[in-house]
């Protein structure tokens, strides 16, 4: 099978945006509070310190960091760096800004904090590479530059992740799917053209797996049957488009729905809100 690209419909749809804020060392504790929407993305380039966060339960999470890392914050999550008093930590980093925030495809499969020894990631060396030069030689546009370069960065994590999603320990979820050669020609497919009428057969036949074999192995890997992905994603693309004023009765006809009423239905039960009170609710 021809290879399929797995994150450009996911990223055009719904952007992220990266935005450079500190570059050099870091002393003493730094806190970095957590907002809606927002994610951070950490480069230690030398020095070490202690991370901490609060984990599941409200019990505060502490972690080691030794050796030139990366450490990446999908969803909101306040943590702290614990750094000794000396010039030798430098540091880039990085706010990250999600288009839908927690609705964000991506953020909701992702673990709350990753953090890796640059020298695993081998390939975000260049990438690195170029970020850094941009950011010791201080020239115009270097602002502008640096955050694209991050956003370039992001990028090589992802097509990471996606190669090492059984390394990482990642539960079922999209990046799984994304992960295995088959589902991922559907979830592509369905990314791209999400109001086709889909059924289960034309589902299985994008990953060229007979339905049973296709159903199994989707709710395995995704953790949830095909149709009810696929409705998920629809009011996914549906809270973004409403979001962006368009209207019902146009978000109900681009995603397949025969008309507002059958559309309005599902997206209530689902979401406990009519359409227009969501967005009314959006829009404050």
């Amino acid at each position: 099978m021809a290879p399929v690209d797995r994150l450009t419909p996911l990223l055009e749809r719904f952007r992220v945006r990266t935005r450079l804020f500190h570059t050099g060392p870091l002393c003493g504790v730094t806190t970095f509070a957590a907002r809606p929407g927002r994610g951070f993305l950490h480069v230690l380039r030398h020095g070490e310190m202690d991370v901490t966060y609060q984990g599941t339960g409200g019990r505060l999470e502490r972690t080691r960091i030794d050796r030139p890392s990366l450490l990446f914050y999908p969803r909101p999550l306040e943590h702290a760096f614990h750094n000794a008093p000396t010039a030798d930590s430098d540091f880039a980093c990085a706010t990250l800004d999600f288009d839908g925030g927690q609705t964000h495809p991506l953020v909701r499969t992702l673990p709350p904090v990753i953090v890796l020894p640059l020298h695993v990631v081998d390939s975000l060396g260049p990438a690195l590479d170029l970020l850094f030069a941009e950011i010791d030689n201080v020239r115009c546009g270097n602002p502008v530059l640096a955050d694209r370069l991050f956003e370039v960065v992001l990028i090589q994590l992802f097509r990471w992740i996606l190669d090492h999603t059984t390394e990482l320990a990642l539960p079922a979820g999209l990046l799984r799917g994304l992960s295995d050669d088959r589902l991922a020609r559907t979830l592509v497919a369905i990314h791209e053209s999400p109001g086709r009428p889909w059924t289960l057969t034309t589902m299985a036949r994008e990953a060229n797996l007979s339905r049973s074999t296709f159903a199994a192995r989707f709710k395995a890997t995704v953790g949830q049957p095909p149709a009810d992905y696929l409705t998920a994603w629809r009011l996914t693309v549906a809270q973004d488009r409403l979001r962006h004023g368009a209207t019902v009765s146009a978000t109900a006809a681009e995603l397949g729905y025969a008309n507002s009423s059958a559309f309005s239905r599902v997206f209530t039960q689902r979401l406990g809100r009519s359409p227009r009170a969501w967005r009314a609710t959006a829009d404050r």
